[in-house]
């Protein structure tokens, strides 16, 4: 993440997303897949990483073994094996869906993890109970935990999905986009830019 200037002298904060070039390693199609779709391919990886199935199916499209591969369906535009996407594809002011992996947060209790407000505050001889979950249970009917109970347990490294993000400025010679806010995700993490 970094921040830039607009044109009234804010301050905006903002994510640089290297996205392409990204090459077309399949096309689905209504006759042999049941629908329509476009596979694409970024970031090279070493042959000897990839099995011999991927191998394959690269060589058919004549391209290098790719790290990642996604599909994407509503795609505009007429594209064959073999062609490539960059961020030209992209223009300044649209807006955009990004995808990625949140960070892991590891095992954390329910004021972080559901924003509980802990039990009250620290007098009747609460020493140790201000992060605790409370009561979980109703009374001997119905004697059980109903499902979905809100509770600690592991936060984050889920799909998640930020809507709506506006394409600040398109820079075609280095491959990058600079979408406004933030993405999910770590540093160097992927994501899936969609219109």
């Amino acid at each position: 993440m970094t921040s830039i200037f607009d044109e009234n002298g804010k301050n905006i904060p903002c994510t640089v997303i290297e996205a392409g070039p990204c090459v077309v390693t399949q096309v689905r199609t209504k006759e042999v897949d049941g629908y329509e779709a476009l596979q694409l391919g970024f970031d090279d990886k070493a042959e000897k990483r990839a099995n011999k199935a991927e191998l394959g199916h690269f060589k058919k499209a004549g391209v290098s073994p790719k790290k990642q591969i996604v599909e994407f369906q509503g795609f505009e535009g007429d594209f064959k094996l073999g062609d490539t996407i960059t961020v030209e594809h992209f223009s300044e002011g649209e807006f955009v869906d990004v995808t990625g992996t949140s960070k892991g947060k590891g095992f954390q209790g329910v004021v972080k993890r559901h924003g509980f407000g802990g039990v009250g505050q620290a007098t009747h001889g609460q020493h140790n109970r201000l992060r605790a979950p409370g009561s979980i249970g109703a009374a001997s009917y119905p004697a059980r935990v109903f499902k979905g109970m809100r509770m600690a347990g592991r936060m984050g490294a889920e799909r998640v999905t930020v809507e709506n993000l506006r394409v600040l400025k398109v820079v075609p010679e280095k491959n990058l986009i600079v979408i406004k806010g933030c993405v999910p995700g770590h540093k160097n993490a992927y994501v899936i830019v969609q219109k």
